[in-house]
């Protein structure tokens, strides 16, 4: 892979964060990962991945609470986000929405390959 794309994985679900960022790196993503939303800020801080996976419910600062912070701080960069949420509500994706993410899926809903295969279009487009 000669441009090799870079993810955060902003996930408080050690299985679900595992599970993801193994399957990411054998499609040959560069993986950085936090646990909560202050740790992704503070990897922010000294990365812009091509792409930000986001869960809502986290410890700390929730997924909402860092892209507000994303939103008005331009030193964080300005890397696209998904969101990946057990919140499935209108009203949850529709917030999700006008803070700026791109795609926004219900972990219920989803499998990892076609979350997987949603992540490579994004990354391509």
């Amino acid at each position: 892979m000669p441009d090799q794309k870079t993810i955060l994985l902003v996930e408080d679900e050690p299985l679900l964060a595992n599970l993801l960022k193994q399957r990411l790196e054998k499609e040959g993503y560069t993986m950085l990962s936090a646990g909560d939303g202050e740790e992704a800020l503070s990897v922010l801080k000294a990365n812009h991945p091509d792409l930000i996976l986001l869960d809502i419910i986290l410890p700390k600062m929730s997924g909402f609470e860092l892209m507000e912070k994303l939103k008005d701080n331009p030193a964080y960069g300005s890397s696209p986000i998904v969101i990946i949420s057990n919140l499935g509500q209108d009203s949850d994706i529709e917030k999700g929405k006008i803070l700026g993410a791109i795609g926004y899926f219900v972990k219920a809903k989803l499998s990892i390959e076609d979350l997987i295969k949603r992540i490579k279009s994004f990354l391509n487009a």
